[in-house]
């Protein structure tokens, strides 16, 4: 059954009550040259010194309480409780402080979200030993292992931990040195001794991981997180306690409702990126909640594992990317069952990795009103890996797409004209202290106050009062000037170019430097195409492209978006539809689907050639308004 209230009517109708705090309003310092830096107007309230602390809170105040959980092999939960995992960190953790590990020889994770990655974390928290989660994609996806290679190098660790040696067998073979511990969940590497994580577990604890724990405070590095590699190689930013404690306790305030009752998660995001690694798993522990680890995945085959565990666990707050609110919203269109599951206690959405479509944002309305009578508050905001993340949220009833809110409790953040546009800088307790083994970076992404710089744009939604809040405005280094001297800026145009072509397209990559006029590469969703046409499933992408009907769903996009344009910088005149997908191994997209659209552009240099040929081929689009 279709949630079929009319939008006009949605948008008039309340919010589920959700206790909200911190980011609702802020102060605001003018300083020469246009520079204005924004405060919240609520203190940051005293944090833990130590993650681990709470578990420690948790396992002694709540100690049957459920921590996280996962599907075994017959598809029941394997529950783990505050007590056991408090234990089973201390176990392990006496098993890493024996080996002699430290910052310079951490621990490297090989694994997707699992149970034993998990405690693995803690363990290693406990103890005061760095991890890195690395992207299971550049193991398993990876034809070259060249991000990988590059990580280890970086890291040099002293201790690799895989969760199967099946899986990442052929990486480990290919750059894990020989005299690196390797430890095994399960499976083998063809010709390489191991440790079995098992043997790990059965270590007694002892005096060295008391030891150990008693050296662990707020400036011990907790982990190394590494970003996407939008620009050459991924960088490790180094996550502290502090940092970790401090944007945990900033979302408490703002997320006042956490407050009220622990919370319950079901997540699949990643924890080898600071969104699911430090602040879903992050809410769950910081707050005594419960996290069920969810294995599917945003695709239209990976979100029957996601639906099938919302349709048993319901959430307190959940979190995806756009496209998995995407499938989860198409999906309660013919499942009822699902969507009041979902809705029954659910306080609040978020998302992250990319913007909503605001036609996404208005289905899940629907349905919330379907469902309770209610709509069900969005939460968005920015953050980035090198502030832990959180640095702004927007928690209002009039939140829209693009929104990103004010300052969070105990975040500065400093708003300076750069190159036509505002960039936005933060500095807090949340923000890292460098890159690990990377001086010079470090210094060119600090200003003289010691303000991170993010290379964010935003703009004011009031340009005579920044406390009425913020607006996503791209990335500054995207942004270029046409041949006319026109200024493009890339991240609206490409926000507005994938919201237009939704549900066929699923990102935009922005060409025209030095052109006389914007094109598009267009990344379109072939399965969607599939579907929406009723195209056989096998057949290929080319010819997917070729056909009449996909075309003119394109072209009539290229022409809407030309006629609704207001200028050159604003009207695209050519796209190319590309039928292969962005590759991981060239940087051209992230693990978690994010495109890059200089590495794009570089790698893709020839198409780019073909969008602008004085006289294009057949399948070059061009707007019919520009001919």
């Amino acid at each position: 059954m279709t949630a079929s209230l009319p939008q006009d009517r949605t948008v008039t109708l309340p919010f589920r009550p959700a206790r909200v705090g911190g980011c609702v309003s802020a102060t605001v310092e003018r300083r020469d040259g246009g520079v204005q830096v924004l405060r919240s107007t609520e203190p940051l309230q005293p944090f833990a010194a130590r993650l681990t602390d709470r578990l420690e809170h948790f396992a002694a105040t709540a100690p049957d309480r459920v921590f996280a959980a996962q599907r075994g092999a017959d598809g029941a939960w394997v529950e783990v409780r505050y007590s056991q995992m408090l234990e089973r960190a201390q176990r392990i953790g006496q098993a890493l402080a024996r080996r002699g590990l430290s910052a310079d020889r951490p621990i490297a994770i090989l694994s997707d979200n699992d149970l034993d990655h998990l405690t693995l974390s803690l363990a290693a928290q406990w103890v005061g030993v760095p991890f890195a989660p690395v992207s299971a994609a550049y193991s398993t996806l990876s034809q070259d292992f060249g991000k990988l290679r590059h990580i280890l190098a970086t890291l040099t660790p002293g201790l690799v931990f895989a969760s199967d040696g099946a899986v990442y067998g052929r990486a480990i073979a290919a750059c894990v040195a020989d005299d690196v511990e390797l430890v095994l969940a399960r499976g083998e590497v063809a010709g390489r001794r191991h440790t079995r994580y098992a043997d790990l577990f059965a270590t007694p604890p002892g005096a060295e991981a008391a030891a150990a724990h008693a050296g662990v405070g707020p400036d011990t590095i907790a982990k190394f997180l590494f970003t996407s590699g939008s620009t050459r190689q991924p960088k490790a930013v180094v996550n502290t306690q502090r940092m970790l404690c401090s944007n945990l306790q900033m979302i408490r305030q703002c997320f006042a409702f956490l407050q009220d009752e622990p919370p319950i998660l079901v997540d699949w995001l990643p924890w080898n990126h600071t969104f699911g690694g430090n602040h879903n798993v992050g809410i769950a522990l910081y707050n005594g909640g419960t996290l069920y680890i969810d294995e599917g995945k945003p695709t239209p085959a990976g979100i029957a594992a996601t639906l099938r565990n919302l349709r048993e666990v319901a959430p307190t707050i959940y979190f995806n990317v756009p496209k998995g609110f995407e499938e989860i919203a198409r999906a309660m269109d013919h499942d009822t069952a699902l969507r009041d599951r979902l809705f029954s206690r659910v306080q609040a959405f978020m998302y992250a990795g990319a913007g909503l479509s605001q036609a996404v944002w208005d289905h899940l309305d629907r349905h919330a009103v379907a469902a309770t009578g209610q709509r069900v508050r969005m939460f968005t905001g920015l953050g980035m890996t090198e502030t832990a993340p959180t640095c702004t949220f927007a928690v209002g009833d009039g939140v829209r797409s693009g929104h990103i809110g004010l300052p969070v409790p105990g975040v500065e953040v400093k708003l300076v004209p750069t190159a036509g546009k505002l960039e936005i800088r933060f500095r807090g307790p949340h923000v890292t202290p460098g890159y690990w083994r990377a001086e010079a970076e470090t210094a060119a992404h600090f200003d003289a106050e010691g303000c991170y710089c993010s290379g964010d744009a935003v703009t004011l939604l009031d340009p005579d009062d920044a406390t009425r809040g913020l607006a996503f405005d791209g990335r500054i280094a995207e942004d270029f000037k046409l041949s006319t001297g026109t200024f493009v800026s890339v991240g609206p145009l490409r926000a507005k170019v994938v919201q237009a072509g939704d549900p066929l397209v699923q990102d935009a990559v922005v060409a025209g430097i030095d052109r006389d006029a914007i094109g598009l590469l267009l990344f379109p969703r072939l399965d969607d195409a599939r579907r929406r046409f009723g195209l056989a499933a096998e057949m290929s992408g080319n010819d997917v492209l070729a056909q009449p009907a996909v075309r003119a769903f394109f072209q009539g996009l290229l022409d809407r978006l030309w006629a609704e344009g207001t200028g050159s910088a604003s009207r695209p005149a050519r796209a190319l539809l590309l039928a292969q997908p962005p590759s991981i191994d060239r940087g051209e997209v992230t693990d978690k689907g994010s495109i890059n659209q200089r590495a794009v552009l570089l790698h893709r240099a020839a198409l780019v050639e073909r969008l602008y040929a004085p006289v294009p081929d057949g399948d070059v689009l061009v707007a019919q308004g520009s001919r």
